[in-house]
């Protein structure tokens, strides 16, 4: 980051982070708007989504080993469960599970969701779309196993053990938040945010599913 740009907490972004920070919880627009208006520091551009998220918890992208023990915990327990079914000769459990409420967090509400808006196969077709338009058609064959794995391309999934939500799995799901407010609902924004995630962690997507072959989580 160059000096001076986001090195540090202006007034200007104090009172803007502040701002957001009292709709997200519950304010209201007035307070937000009298915030921002009343600061007196030079104008500046606008904080980005991500930079917010990390002004109000870290980097949305960046690793994060409580989130990432929690992943590897999440898959033992899943191949435990898996070798004991075998032994007593019933079904594995599906590690995922569909659910009707989205999980909130991060200043955002549960959100009850509505019937019959799920559609992993357009999901699908969508995720290769965005795929494509950042020049990584070559990859679609690692991300759609990768996120088939993960999540079936459901966006409302949640894996039973770690709590991880979406069709990218985000862990907490609330950092989906740095790629669109509509997180909870939208399967564009967990697929923007999770091409973002996998450019950041692992390159790229058959990176990202090489990981998660080694280690049964990415």
């Amino acid at each position: 980051m160059p000096d001076g740009k986001r090195g540090g907490l202006t007034p200007k972004r104090i009172a803007v982070i502040a701002a957001v920070t009292v709709v997200l919880v519950g304010g209201g627009a007035y307070t937000a708007h009298t915030a921002i208006q009343n600061a007196s520091a030079p104008a500046q551009e606008p904080l980005a989504l991500d930079e917010l998220a990390r002004a109000l918890g870290g980097d949305p992208f960046g690793p994060d080993p409580a989130a990432d023990a929690l992943k590897a915990q999440a898959a033992q327990a899943l191949k435990e469960d898996a070798l004991r079914r075998k032994r007593e000769g019933r079904e594995p459990l599906d590690h995922i599970k569909i659910v009707k409420e989205a999980p909130g967090g991060g200043g955002f509400d549960p959100k009850q969701l509505p019937a019959g808006t799920a559609n992993p196969t357009g999901n699908k077709a969508l995720g290769k779309q965005m795929l494509e338009a950042r020049g990584w058609g070559d990859q679609w064959g690692c991300l759609e196993k990768l996120w088939m794995k993960e999540s079936g391309w459901n966006e409302r999934a949640m894996n039973r053990s770690s709590g991880a939500y979406g069709i990218p799995q985000s862990l907490p799901g609330h950092k989906m938040a740095s790629a669109g407010a509509d997180w909870q609902t939208n399967p564009a924004t967990q697929i923007e945010w999770g091409l973002t995630y996998i450019k950041g962690r692992y390159g790229s997507p058959c990176g990202a599913w090489g990981h998660s072959q080694a280690k049964g989580w990415y």
